[in-house]
């Protein structure tokens, strides 16, 4: 059933730009990239970012002790879905919904669901972009019938190249703290986990 729902959450993923695309209200394409500048971006405008790839722990601490990781191998799947609206040509707000899956020694599999708000900023060069930004939010985390349902705060930094007026493609990667912390002080875990992923970016 878990496998099941993992890979129910990529499909989605994976059909949701062509969705969007469908949607496009025929605005002409950008010919003439000298004029691509930061004056592009306004307040108003909006992007939704579609991205898929691999996460993994760096490293679990309790009290400042390292624990023994029993994720194994230590590579799983994620993805996060994005939505940025921009206040200038460099500030931008958003949210992001997400899911990181990663199996165990086991043979089984941990569950990071995540709702978040985030800020950022972004820098422009020409068709390149490269935002960076924070997200604080709450997750809930699953492993067989265990649940644990607390705050997540991550770092992230794209870079994309804007191909059309309305898409750019490229890369995202994080770095993410979740903390489990109990009413036993002695029994608080903080995770810290990475990724990296490709990254779709539709703009309206």
């Amino acid at each position: 059933m878990q496998k099941a729902c993992a890979l129910l959450f990529i499909i989605l993923f994976m059909c949701l730009p062509l969705a969007l695309f469908a949607q496009e209200d025929g605005d002409p394409e950008i010919d003439d990239w000298e004029d691509y500048t930061t004056d592009l971006y306004s307040m108003g405008d909006q992007s939704v970012v579609i991205s898929l790839g691999v996460g993994f722990p760096l490293g679990f601490w309790n009290n400042g002790e390292k624990l023994e990781s029993k994720i194994e191998p230590p590579i799983g799947g994620t993805g996060v879905l994005t939505y940025n609206y921009y206040l200038n040509h460099f500030f931008f707000l958003g949210g992001d919904l997400g899911l990181l899956f990663l199996p165990t020694i086991a043979d089984h599999t941990v569950f990071l669901t995540t709702l978040g708000a985030k800020a950022g900023a972004q820098l422009v060069f020409g068709r390149f972009e490269f935002p960076a930004f924070i997200t604080l939010g709450m997750t809930i985390q699953t492993y067989l019938d265990f649940g644990y349902f607390g705050m997540f705060a991550k770092a992230g930094v794209s870079a994309f190249f804007r191909i059309t007026h309305e898409w750019s493609f490229g890369f995202t990667s994080h770095y993410s703290w979740y903390p489990q912390w109990t009413n036993e002080p002695a029994k608080n875990v903080d995770g810290h986990f990475a990724d990296i992923m490709i990254s779709g970016r539709y703009h309206f």
